[in-house]
């Protein structure tokens, strides 16, 4: 999956506010950059971030070998309500799945009830029932009605619907009605996109299942839409590489691929900068991490633990059910552009709103009027106004003066440094927030972790949040401001196959089960070679040159009559201790999670094959991109006078060059540490030292 000699890689995260950039060139060069995001049109951001690499390099479109994108297109579209029309056919009876979901409630105090269920994705007036129906073992009950079926999609189709989710009971036993139905539709109406459960999430538990596919017609209009446009400009620019998207687990695949199964690109982005931060970790001898992603509208907050990015088996977008593997993010509306204002009793709130991109800040000076925790930034001289971005923009401290006085501060009756302490004050108590809920609120002490800062902001609140915390130790990456891109590059090529398969353990046939998992490794090995990969299957592993294919094995398990499962690494090979050692698993995995654990009877649920091919151009140690930093060291000696909390005065704080820094060399606070892609700020009473794969390795002093 690595490119060919003489080829470049290039991985694009775009963000609310910044689109990064990251290029390695075929000598190992690592070249970076932080672009405006476009909001009004994504895609153009990464043609923009093309004709860079081209302008501002002189990297040849025709020499990218591999081109990996993370995006937040279909979050957004769930988000700001702009997915497609759809329409929502179940068996007959269960027209109203959608909306009657379950019967617990997330808001039992509000005197308001909204729904809790998604029924903006398809309104009653949108969902149709037909005759079709499977029983709990897979029987047919009622064949599908083909003539009934038509109607209701003519009935849809008239109301300008653009995509059909169907959701037949119990199709994930057999999804012939269902596929039936799908050629049927699209043989009368080829332009429709269409989603089956059978295919998106073939596992019981009707409503979420329900939901998830609805989520993915809601979404595959607008992916495919936005793919297509990318595709088409690159091919216009000249670059030959085939598209790889990040997948929300975690993994990377062909836009082909994301384009079929749109609802597996959920927190694609955040996706990309956990493996940066678990990279960044092993890099320096941690396993136990816990990173902080802040970027320009969200603070994205994962787990790692040994290594390796927590995952979950569902996950969730604004609090509705999507039941897809993804990597443990927690994201909470706070970054650098997150608005301050005062509400109706006065106080000082922070967020969720952001000024995004456009028209960003007050210090951007574009418009924007409201104060935002950049401006705050800037305000205690924490950044260089002429270097922010590497110096792609501008920042002007009058106008974020003027914003923080007239908004905030005046009103409080404080001068603008104390109200901007304030600002930052908030929102670093919103994200230790964030933390906890991550980490206590799942049994996780996180004084055991070390903090790995990333993101364009992520230095910049890092040791306040540690201090919050009573973590000892924060980790700045080499390039945290690009990290998430970096995390593109590293990502592997990843497929993933799933069956519902209810048995208990202890009555399990293992012939059974080998033969399912075999087929599930058939389709994962169908999407490797559709995606150029067959020859990986054929490779010896011992031959370290080409690339590496693991082959996984998971098993969802329950004790019978518990409705949550727990993923375990099923053991294949040997089919006498296969289901025996699955049940040990099980009880140790569940003791970990959950705190308890008993050896009462329990079942398999589902079963799982991954397949993924590692990214070639990584090292094994530091797990970061071969390159050289395009870095231009600065002039050494320099200090600024800087606001801190806890002080009644300014202090003065050591600019140091990251650039100019050595391995094993050491500095104490306060210092701003300033590179291309973002400042940390190191207070008073912490010590800092360069690891010898160049990572920060900040400490706590102790007192």
């Amino acid at each position: 999956m690595s490119a060919g000699a003489g080829q470049a890689i290039v991985g694009i995260d775009i963000g609310g506010t910044f689109t990064d950039l990251v290029c390695v060139l075929p000598d190992g060069t690592l070249k970076l950059a932080k672009l405006r995001s476009t909001p009004s049109n994504p895609a153009r951001a990464v043609l923009d971030a093309v004709a860079h690499l081209r302008d501002a390099w002189g990297v040849d479109p025709a020499s990218i070998g591999r081109f990996v994108h993370g995006t937040t297109v279909a979050t957004n579209a769930v988000i700001e309500r702009k997915g497609a029309r759809i329409g929502f056919l179940a068996s007959e009876g269960f027209r109203d799945l959608l909306e009657i979901g379950r019967g617990n409630r997330r808001e039992i105090y509000d005197t308001v009830l909204k729904p809790q269920a998604p029924v903006f994705l398809a309104p009653r007036h949108l969902r149709r029932d037909v005759p079709a129906r499977l029983d709990a073992r897979g029987q047919v009950v009622q064949a599908l009605d083909e003539t009934a079926l038509l109607a209701a999609v003519d009935e849809l189709v008239a109301l300008d619907v653009r995509a059909i989710a169907i959701v037949f009971l119990f199709s994930f036993l057999d999804p012939s009605q269902e596929r039936r139905a799908r050629e049927l539709i699209l043989r009368k109406h080829p332009g429709l996109a269409v989603s089956l459960s059978s295919e998106v999430d073939p596992a019981f538990r009707e409503y979420e299942r329900a939901c998830v596919t609805a989520f993915d017609a809601y979404v595959k209009p607008v992916l495919d839409q936005y793919l297509s446009q990318m595709e088409q400009g690159l091919a216009s620019a000249g670059v030959p590489a085939r598209l790889q998207i990040m997948q929300s687990r975690g993994g990377v695949s062909s836009a082909g691929v994301a384009r079929a199964r749109p609802v597996r690109l959920f927190l694609s982005g955040p996706a990309a900068g956990a493996i940066g931060g678990a990279m960044t970790g092993r890099a320096v001898g941690r396993r136990d991490l816990i990173s902080v992603d802040i970027g320009g509208t969200s603070c994205d907050i994962a787990l790692a633990a040994d290594g390796v990015p927590l995952l979950r088996s569902e996950g969730s977008i604004e609090g509705h059910p999507v039941r897809v593997a993804m990597v443990d993010v927690n994201a909470i509306g706070a970054g650098g552009g997150s608005l301050a204002w005062l509400d109706g009793a006065g106080t000082l709130r922070v967020g969720p709103h952001s000024a995004g991109a456009d028209p960003g800040p007050a210090c951007y000076a574009r418009g924007g009027t409201e104060p935002t925790v950049t401006d705050a930034s800037l305000a205690l001289g924490w950044l260089d106004p002429a270097n922010f971005a590497g110096g792609t923009v501008a920042l002007d401290v009058d106008c974020a003066r003027a914003a923080i006085d007239a908004r905030i501060a005046q009103p409080l009756g404080l001068d603008v440094e104390r109200a901007a302490l304030g600002i930052h004050r908030v929102v670093n108590a919103q994200m230790a927030e964030g933390i906890r809920l991550a980490s206590i609120h799942r049994g996780i002490d996180p004084r055991g972790f070390s903090l790995v800062a990333l993101g364009g902001g992520g230095g910049l609140h890092a040791c306040a949040l540690a201090e919050e915390l009573d973590i000892a130790e924060v980790l700045v990456p080499r390039h945290p401001g690009v990290l998430s891109a970096i995390g593109l590059l590293a990502a592997p090529v990843e497929h993933e196959a799933l069956v519902a398969c209810a048995r208990p353990i202890a009555g399990a046939d293992p012939v059974e089960i080998l033969a399912r998992l075999s087929a599930l490794d058939a389709d994962c090995a169908a999407a490797m070679r559709e995606e150029g990969h067959a020859q990986a299957y054929a490779h010896d592993a011992a031959d370290a040159a080409g690339p590496r294919m693991t082959i996984r094995h998971l098993a969802d398990v329950c004790f019978i009559g518990q409705s949550s499962y727990v993923s375990v690494p099923l053991a294949s090979g040997d089919p006498s201790t296969m289901l025996p050692r699955l049940y040990e698993d099980f009880l140790h995995a569940h003791e970990r999670i959950y705190g308890h654990s008993s050896r009462e009877p329990a079942r398999i649920v589902n079963l799982r094959s991954v397949h993924g091919i590692e990214a070639g151009f990584v090292q094994e140690a530091g797990g970061l991109p071969v390159g050289r930093p395009d870095e231009a060291g600065g002039q050494p000696g320099r200090t600024r006078s800087i606001r801190l909390p806890g002080t009644q005065a300014a202090v003065e704080a050591r600019i140091i060059d990251r650039a100019g820094l050595a391995p094993g060399e050491r500095f104490t606070g306060p210092a701003l540490i300033e590179q291309i892609d973002t400042t940390t700020l190191m207070p008073t009473g912490w010590t800092g030292e360069v690891a010898p794969s160049g990572e920060l390795i900040l400490r706590r002093q102790a007192t």
